[in-house]
């Protein structure tokens, strides 16, 4: 029998999101596994919710096969020599998480990171993405409002689930804007939900940038309206962008003038172009007020120049001034107001939880006993001291040399 301990989550600001709720931990007991919870004060569901239904807490997971999370363990938590899953946050070779992979690697430790925890055709099937566009539109509309003050929304992080959303969006008017949403994946789709659900109408790209509307409207944008092959050949587009993005040059310019927000949901990759540059920026053609970048790589590796840092659930927005290139207080004259958190299902954490140990179960938690599954072989990034084959690319990532 394999025995999975849910952990407590350790990084700071603490989040409140878990990879089981309470019902989907009894159901997993109800398969035969053995599970424990780490008992925490931060999760959305208390220790207790996860007592009435029959779950153990455990302080000590050292008698644990499996540690399920979801972000970043901090190294003096980790125990040596076991199986984790979280988010890791070094597959792209995130400088400040290289420490934690090279603890992992020594430590003997196995670290599956959900985030490339994908089928054969290499889809994900295991992710928070929709929820972190849900509250990236929702920050974006209330950063706006709180610039304006043309209209007032609570923080999603203030309310119980998206249902009690929803019926605020249905006694809000918002006014006569237009708002560029980037990206077709879980991101942009949770995003563009949130924005019919405002009433926000959607319309096409060319409209977009050709017509004036007496209405809020919001236009979603691929990669075909967004890049442009630096030798100007039209060919397999989606396909080629994605296998050669260092071929590409940025063709946003078009959606600079008449954009009040920007929503960013891409998956960006380090060779593909950025959407901007700040001399573009400085200019007097460029009309976006806020920028809810979703996204969230930090500059100057990043699709948008602006995002200097990652904001947090505290402490939402910051202002960017584009003629210093520095950070500054929002709202300002001539100011781009930032969001920029990294954690946004974490507003959401209720729905977000839930919808996630769906796919747990679903997808993932069969394979657990299988040493053979190219799922969690495909998604191993570290095992028995060395890196997973899938990830030999971040060797001198792991060790230092980048």
């Amino acid at each position: 029998m394999i025995k999975i301990g849910v952990i407590r989550e350790g990084k700071v600001p603490a989040d409140s999101r878990v990879p089981l709720n309470p019902t989907q931990a009894k159901e997993v007991s109800d398969m035969g596994v053995d599970i424990v919870v780490q008992p925490s004060l931060d999760r959305c569901f208390s220790d207790q919710d996860y007592k009435d239904v029959g779950i153990r807490l455990q302080e000590d997971l050292s008698d644990r096969d499996v540690l399920i999370g979801v972000k970043e363990v901090p190294i003096d938590d980790l125990i040596s020599g076991k199986t984790y899953f979280f988010f890791s946050h070094t597959i792209k070779e995130q400088a400040y998480n290289q420490p934690l992979l090279k603890h992992i690697v020594d430590n003997q430790i196995k670290l599956i990171d959900y985030e490339v925890i994908k089928n054969e055709n290499g889809a994900r099937v295991i992710a928070f993405g929709k929820f972190a566009g849900m509250v990236g539109a929702h920050n974006a509309l209330w950063t706006y409002g709180q610039r304006t003050k043309e209209f007032d929304l609570p923080r999603m992080k203030d309310l119980f689930d998206y249902e009690e959303a929803k019926q605020i969006y249905n006694k809000t008017k918002f006014p006569n804007i237009k708002i560029v949403l980037t990206g077709t994946g879980r991101v942009a789709k949770g995003a563009a939900m949130v924005l019919d659900d405002m009433g926000i109408k959607k319309v096409s790209p060319l409209d977009y940038i050709s017509n004036e509307f007496d209405e809020p409207v919001y236009t979603q944008l691929n990669s075909f309206y967004y890049t442009k092959r630096k030798d100007g050949k039209m060919i397999n587009y989606a396909q080629d962008f994605y296998d050669n993005p260092n071929e590409y040059d940025s063709e946003f310019a078009h959606f600079l003038p008449m954009s009040d927000i920007m929503i960013n949901g891409i998956y960006w990759d380090n060779e593909a172009p950025a959407f901007f540059t700040l001399d573009q920026m400085k200019s007097d053609k460029f009309g976006i007020k806020v920028i809810s970048d979703v996204t969230c790589d930090i500059a100057p590796v990043s699709s948008i120049p602006s995002t200097i840092k990652a904001s947090t659930i505290k402490d939402p927005i910051f202002g960017f001034d584009p003629q210093t290139g520095k950070e500054t207080t929002p709202h300002g004259e001539n100011v781009v107001d930032m969001m920029t958190i990294d954690n946004l299902p974490n507003e959401l954490p209720r729905d977000a939880s839930t919808a996630f140990g769906q796919m747990f179960i679903k997808n993932v938690l069969n394979e657990l006993g299988n040493r053979k599954s190219e799922l969690i072989q495909r998604a191993t990034v570290a095992e028995y001291g060395n890196l997973g084959k899938h990830f030999e690319y971040l060797r001198d990532y792991l060790n230092g040399n980048k």
